[in-house]
C-alpha cells in the first residue's frame, strides 16, 4: 500500500509514511471487509458514511506538516483511522463526530490499535471544538462549501486547517495555515468526501468517500 499507493502517487513525507505504514488499518473496516482493507478506495463502514481510501489520508495528513508535540483536532472521525495516523504523529488528539455510533466504533478500534493519547466525543463538531484550542492542526474529515470561520478561530499562529472544500460532487483538498490574523489558502489535489453535516455543515447527501 505504502510503496504503490502513496510514494506513487507523490507522498514524500518520511513521517508520515511510517505512520500509514505503522497504522492498522485493517482495524477500522468491519470484518467483512478486511480482505479489502488496504486496497486503493473508500469502504463502507456502515451508517450511510465511508473510510476515506489510503492516498486520501496520507495527503490530508501531508499537507497539515505534523510535528511531534503538536495538539491535532479532526472534524469526521469516521472509523478512526485517520484519528490513529494523527495520533502516531502528534501529541494529543481530539476528534469528534455527529453520529454517536461511529464514535462508540471508533473508541472501540483505537483501543484496539493501541492508541492512548486520543480523546473523542459526539455532538456537532462543525463549530470545532473549543474547549481544547488552540490547535496546531484541524482536519475536516467531510466535505465543506468553505472553510467555517469558527474553526480558523481555532487554530493556533502558524497552525494549519485541511479540508475538502467544493460542492457535493467533487471538492479540493485544500490547506489554510493562519499567519496571525491572516490566513493563507493552498488548493491541492481533487477528491470526493462525505458532507459535512451539523449547523455550519451541507447537509446530508450521499457520500461517496
Amino acid at each position: 500500500m505504502v510503496a504503490e499507493q502513496l510514494v506513487g502517487r507523490g507522498i514524500t513525507d518520511a513521517r508520515v509514511l511510517e505512520a500509514m505504514t505503522r497504522a492498522p488499518r485493517h482495524l477500522f473496516v468491519d470484518r467483512d471487509q478486511v480482505d479489502s482493507a488496504y486496497a486503493d478506495r473508500p469502504l463502507s463502514i456502515g451508517l450511510g458514511q465511508t473510510i476515506s481510501q489510503p492516498y486520501m489520508v496520507a495527503r490530508a495528513t501531508e499537507l497539515a506538516v505534523p510535528h511531534a508535540g503538536d495538539v491535532a483536532l479532526e472534524i469526521g472521525v469516521g472509523s478512526g483511522y485517520q484519528t490513529a495516523v494523527l495520533a502516531l504523529l502528534c501529541a494529543q488528539v481530539f476528534a469528534v463526530d455527529i453520529v454517536p455510533e461511529l464514535v462508540d466504533k471508533a473508541r472501540a478500534h483505537l483501543t484496539e490499535a493501541g492508541c492512548q493519547n486520543v480523546t473523542l466525543a459526539a455532538f456537532d463538531g462543525s463549530c470545532g471544538w473549543p474547549a481544547h484550542a488552540p490547535y496546531d492542526i484541524i482536519i475536516v474529515s467531510a466535505a465543506t462549501p468553505q472553510v467555517p470561520v469558527l474553526l480558523l478561530d481555532e487554530l493556533r499562529d502558524g497552525g494549519r486547517l485541511v479540508a475538502p472544500v467544493g460542492g457535493f460532487d467533487e471538492q479540493v483538498l485544500t490547506r489554510v495555515r493562519r499567519k496571525g490574523d491572516a490566513f493563507e489558502s493552498l488548493p491541492d489535489v481533487p477528491c470526493r468526501y462525505v458532507n459535512l453535516t451539523g449547523r455550519y455543515g451541507v447537509g446530508r447527501d450521499k457520500p461517496q468517500a
